[in-house]
């Protein structure tokens, strides 16, 4: 076993996994539907470091799926290391953050392609969910993504922008997409690797516990067959009584 945290799973019948898409592409995922006051954190990219940060996601016991930019290996793969072994999955983020709207297929496809054969040498797992770098991505990325091993294209549904300003410029701002405020039930937040991260968590995780909110694993909301941990016969809908 790479890490080692192990992460609540749901409440049977407290949610809906998500399903495969009908064109066999893997699918675009922008939140969970579920009952339960959890979030799930996502943190792209990876060209800042901050050794508190781990310390305080083994503290808290705090799940957290990375999107890795595979360039920012180089020099910090001990970094990751850590984040692994505090129960962070290393998923594929592209080589070099491109927009890959704006590339031909086959520069699609080394992007994700190469991402996760770095990824796999450097931890031992073969990234099978996807993030977009910008959240830009067309028909030709999904395609790019399958032939890549790639299960899913994981979105997100809310920003924290830690350690930045927002487009109306506010600092360390939370921003829904659906133009709202707070957390919803299923929410996948984007975050970024940036200086400060520590604190920043720590920012979030308080106003997660004032909204009645924790955080939760991704991977344990998502079947096998699109990247995540849950066995493909299980029955997430709830159950009527007799």
């Amino acid at each position: 076993v790479l890490a080692d945290q192990t992460w609540a799973t749901p409440k049977p019948g407290s949610w809906t996994a998500p399903k495969a898409a009908p064109d066999g592409l893997p699918p675009v995922i922008r939140k969970i539907v579920t009952q339960e006051k959890v979030v799930f954190l996502t943190i792209d990219d990876g060209y800042e470091y901050d050794p508190e940060f781990v310390r305080l996601v083994r503290r808290h016991k705090v799940p957290i799926m990375t999107f890795l930019t595979s360039q920012y290996v180089k020099g910090q793969g001990q970094y990751f290391w850590a984040m692994r072994h505090a129960g962070s999955r290393m998923e594929n983020h592209t080589v070099s953050h491109k927009n890959m709207a704006l590339l031909p297929p086959e520069a699609q496809k080394r992007e994700i392609c190469q991402a996760s054969d770095t990824i796999t040498q450097q931890y031992g797992r073969r990234p099978e969910i996807f993030r977009p770098p910008f959240g830009s991505f067309n028909e030709t990325t999904r395609q790019a993504a399958k032939a890549c091993g790639i299960k899913s294209i994981l979105m997100w549904s809310a920003e924290f922008y830690n350690g930045t300003t927002s487009p109306n410029g506010v600092r360390d701002a939370f921003v829904r997409g659906d133009g709202g405020t707070g957390f919803k039930p299923g929410d996948i937040i984007l975050m970024h690797y940036r200086k400060g991260l520590a604190q920043q968590l720590q920012m979030i995780l308080t106003w997660m516990k004032q909204q009645g909110f924790r955080a939760a694993a991704v991977e344990n909301y998502m079947p096998k067959s699109l990247g995540g941990n849950v066995p493909e016969e299980t029955d997430t809908l709830p159950v009527k009584a007799e």
